[in-house]
C-alpha cells in the first residue's frame, strides 16, 4: 500500500537511497535536505524541501508549510559525523559538539515535535529514527566521543518518544543501518547503501505499537543499547 514517507537528510548517502527505493515502490516521498540543489538527479515525482534540523524554525516553518497533510512515516536520517579519532587526536572544538549533538540529537526532537500532528493524521503513523551500534554501551570501543555520545542519545531519545506517542498509536523505531559506503561511512564500509537501504525500509514497515522502542539493525537483529 502506497504512503507518505518524509526523509530528513535525503541529499546524498543513505537518506537520497531510501528516498528512490520508496519512490520506486510507489510511495509519495517529501525530501528533506539543507540544500535542495543537490537533488538535481532525483525523479521530479519526489517532492524536495529545504530543513534544517538543527535550527526549530526551520522544521517548524516546514510543519506549516505541510500543515493538514498525513506524514506516514518519518525517517530521521539527518546526521553527521564529526571529530574522529581518539580523545588526544580528535582535537574536537566546541562546535564539533554542538554540531554533532544539535543534528544526531536535537535534530530528530525537532523534527517529530513539529510534524506530530502530521503523524497523527495518519491511519498508521510511524517514526524511524537511524542510530548507530556504535551508540550502544553494549558495544563501547573508545574514540569517535561525538558520534558515539550522540547515538546514544538518540537510542534514548527514540525510546523515550516511544513511550510518550504510544498512547496516540504513533509507533518510534532506532535503527542500525549498517557501516554503509557513503561519503560519511567512507569507501572502507563493508555495507552497500542499496542493501542498507532495502533492509530498513523492511524493518519499517514491521514497526507498530505492539514493537515500539525497538532498536535493531537493518537485518533485523535487535541490538542491545
Amino acid at each position: 500500500m502506497s504512503q507518505t514517507i518524509l526523509i530528513t537528510g535525503a541529499g546524498r548517502g543513505l537518506g537520497r537511497e531510501l528516498a528512490l527505493q520508496s519512490h520506486a515502490r510507489g510511495d509519495r516521498v517529501l525530501a528533506t535536505m539543507r540544500a535542495p540543489e543537490r537533488a538535481a538527479d532525483l525523479p521530479p515525482e519526489i517532492e524536495i524541501y529545504r530543513l534544517e534540523v538543527t535550527k526549530s524554525e526551520s522544521t517548524a516553518a516546514l510543519a506549516s508549510e505541510l500543515k493538514g497533510e498525513a506524514v506516514d512515516l518519518l525517517v530521521c536520517n539527518a546526521g553527521v559525523f564529526p571529530g574522529r579519532g581518539g580523545l588526544r587526536e580528535a582535537n574536537c572544538s566546541e562546535l564539533d559538539w554542538f554540531a554533532g549533538l544539535m543534528t544526531n540529537v536535537a535534530g530528530p526532537y525537532f523534527t517529530v515535535r513539529d510534524l506530530l500532528p502530521n503523524l497523527q493524521l495518519s491511519q498508521h503513523p510511524r517514526v524511524a529514527i537511524i542510530a548507530s551500534v556504535m551508540g550502544s554501551n553494549q558495544n563501547a570501543a573508545g574514540g569517535s566521543y561525538i558520534y558515539r555520545a550522540s547515538k546514544a542519545a538518540a537510542i534514548n531519545l527514540a525510546r523515550n518518544l516511544a513511550v510518550e506517542l504510544a498512547p496516540l498509536g504513533i509507533a518510534v523505531g532506532a535503527y542500525h543501518p549498517g557501516w554503509v559506503r557513503t561519503d560519511m561511512g567512507t569507501e572502507a564500509a563493508p555495507v552497500d547503501v542499496n542493501h542498507s537501504a532495502t533492509g530498513l525500509l523492511e524493518r519499517f514497515a514491521e514497526l507498530s505499537v505492539e514493537t515500539t522502542g525497538a532498536f535493531e539493525d537493518y537485518l533485523g537483529n535487535p541490538v542491545a543499547f
